[in-house]
């Protein structure tokens, strides 16, 4: 079974994007997550026809059967301050094209942070989204990615998701997707420790299971409902192992990307070889009854 996941991990593009397939090979992966450019810095790189033949060519040869994007750090489009909101949208217009040039299947946003009013900060969301969908036109969705729900950032419940999807303009709302993070949502109060069917059965009530296209598989270094992202290696944190196993066996996931964002340690292999065989050994266990 684990053979035929889509999995893997985020690999850098240090020295390049057409450099990232390697790295991903190097994983043993089949599914990447990358940026198109350093996340926080404004300057907007462009994805020349020679990136994207080289990316292109890289993919062929790598195993790597699978890419999104993850989307600048430095962007809200939910901000009330103007500046800071126009300069967002130019900036998430540019990962909207680069995303285009190099043909991949979605790009990663975190909903904005409301600042002020939160319904007014959901609308000024939905709003940018709207303007950049309809303003870069093409295949790329926007998988907009579950929050801890630290400060003001939007996206911290399934309801608030559902309202940011639903605000978006009709005529693009096609492209709108949702990437799950589980040390996200577990750290915002739901507990895929002691309730997984439970999360499933409202993610589904709520947003639809057809919504979701990638998963982020991420231990918690904080405790449950601590509304902190903190990341760790998979069965070292708080999550425990409990909830990857039930993930890489649930056939309702079995085609949905799932993506490693744990700490990569000395090297950028051998955290990420060893997450990756351990994730597979969960997919491969012969299950018993009774036995989550």
């Amino acid at each position: 079974m684990a053979e035929s996941l889509l999995l893997g991990a985020h690999v850098s593009i240090r020295g390049g994007v057409p450099l990232a397939p390697a790295r991903g090979h190097a994983i043993g992966a089949n599914a990447i997550q990358i940026f198109t450019k350093t996340p926080n810095q404004w300057r907007d790189p462009e994805i020349t026809p020679d990136i994207a033949t080289a990316f292109a060519a890289a993919l062929d040869t790598s195993g790597v059967r699978h890419v999104v994007v993850h989307d600048s750090y430095l962007i809200n489009l939910a901000s009330p301050e103007p500046s800071a909101r126009a300069r967002s949208i130019k900036a998430f217009q540019a990962e909207l094209r680069r995303s285009t040039a190099l043909g991949v299947a979605g790009i990663v946003s975190h909903p904005g942070n409301f600042m002020d009013d939160h319904d007014d900060g959901i609308q000024r969301n939905a709003d940018a989204y709207t303007e950049c969908l309809e303003a870069v036109p093409g295949h790329p969705q926007i998988l907009i990615e579950t929050t801890a729900g630290t400060g003001t950032a939007l996206g911290r419940t399934f309801e608030e998701l559902r309202a940011l999807r639903d605000a978006i303009g009709a005529s693009v709302r096609s492209r709108i997707a949702f990437c799950v993070d589980t040390c996200h949502i577990f750290s915002a109060g739901y507990n895929l420790v002691e309730d997984f069917d439970a999360v499933w059965e409202e993610w589904d009530a709520i947003l639809g299971l057809d919504t979701l296209a990638c998963l982020h598989l991420n231990d918690s270094k904080t405790p449950f409902a601590s509304h902190r992202d903190r990341h760790t290696l998979i069965g070292d944190g708080s999550l425990g192992e409990r909830p990857f196993r039930r993930i890489m066996r649930d056939p309702r996931f079995a085609d949905i990307p799932k993506i490693l964002e744990t700490p990569k340690g000395d090297d950028e292999t051998t955290n990420d070889l060893r997450m990756l065989a351990l994730l597979r050994s969960y997919a491969d266990e012969v299950q018993n009854p009774g036995v989550a």
